[in-house]
């Protein structure tokens, strides 16, 4: 498919609306649409999503909106539906945030700012009580990943790539069974997935203005949440660096941004889960992209840069393991960068 269907541009009343790919993301398909000057971003949600993650999205901003953070909203069509069934899936559109995004985080100011609006998202919600219309029970249950893979090992062993994803399946799994134990925190809402490219800044990057990317939205902690962010924010190399790293300075920026706008927001056994959250969540995503690259099903992927979706998944598993393997390393000197942005 090289653009929307018509059907769907007429919905909203954009039948001749210029509608541009946008090539991030793994998940939905989404295109930015143009008319009159306005933009908007039309998005084909991924299976995994229900239609009914929009009522989370439209009450969840609607909340953030009225605090004062910049926000994408959803648009209604026509008929005042948030969302569109068409032939081909969901459709629905979302105001468009005027921004930019990166790839890696450039330096400790960056890192910093991603950190303070990551706090001030928290914070706006904290006051916000919600009963998730969509959930994916089980979306961060890293036991469960980790047996997701075990599974998939055992079952897929005529796949054509089979001898080269198992040795890292296997270091994965190993890895699993030293992971830090987290214990029970607070239930918070959550953005859910605030990897880098799901932040928007300024135009000179000195800023972070919004998050974006909001399905993922649901009750969860602290130790996810900042364990999904750090593990992306601090990692210059990417998802698919096989070299993966994290880099110490970037965390200790982001974490005192993160810091200073929480307040008193966390607990101190969320503080203290942050670090260990890095480390399970890099593995609990390279156990997911490892399992995909047997079931080649979920990712989406890179045609012109890898052979197949199993290639590409590989890589991204083998990356995540690096990462989570650095931390490993690391964990002394990230408590300590914990405890020095909250004073302990």
């Amino acid at each position: 498919m090289d653009g929307p269907p018509r059907q769907v541009l007429e919905a909203w009343g954009l039948g001749d609306a210029r509608a541009e790919l946008i090539s991030t993301g793994l998940i939905n398909r989404t295109f930015l649409v143009a008319r009159d000057g306005v933009r908007r971003v039309l998005q084909r949600l991924h299976p995994v999503f229900e239609p009914e993650v929009n009522l989370d999205i439209d009450a969840v901003t609607a909340h953030l909106e009225a605090r004062g953070l910049v926000t994408p909203r959803p648009v209604p069509t026509l008929v005042g539906t948030l969302w569109l069934d068409a032939e081909d899936g969901t459709w629905r559109i979302l105001s468009y945030v005027e921004g930019r995004t990166v790839e890696t985080v450039s330096g400790p100011e960056m890192a910093r700012e991603a950190g303070a609006l990551l706090a001030r998202f928290h914070r706006a919600l904290a006051d916000l009580e919600h009963a998730f219309a969509f959930s994916r029970p089980g979306a961060h249950d890293t036991p469960k990943h980790l047996g997701h893979l075990a599974d998939v090992l055992a079952r897929e062993r005529e796949h054509r790539m089979f001898d080269v994803v198992a040795p890292v399946a296997e270091d994965i799994l190993a890895h699993g069974r030293e992971l830090p134990e987290i214990g029970a925190l607070p239930r918070r809402i959550v953005h859910g997935d605030p990897k880098i490219t799901n932040v928007l800044f300024d135009d000179d990057l000195a800023r972070a203005v919004a998050l974006v990317d909001l399905d993922t939205l649901a009750h969860g902690t602290f130790a996810v949440e900042l364990g999904d962010a750090l593990r992306s924010w601090c990692n210059p190399g990417g998802e698919e660096a096989l070299d993966a790293s994290v880099r110490i300075d970037l965390f200790e920026a982001a974490v005192r941004g993160w810091a200073e706008a929480a307040g008193d927001l966390p607990t101190r056994d969320e503080i203290s889960s942050i670090a260990p959250g890095v480390e399970t969540i890099a593995l609990e995503l390279a156990a997911r992209f490892c399992a995909d690259a047997l079931e080649e099903r979920y990712f989406a992927w890179s045609p012109d840069r890898f052979a197949s979706r199993a290639e590409h998944n590989l890589t991204r598993a083998r990356s995540q393991l690096a990462l989570a393997t650095s931390v490993r390393v690391a964990r002394g000197a990230l408590a300590s960068c914990v405890d020095a942005a909250f004073g302990r």
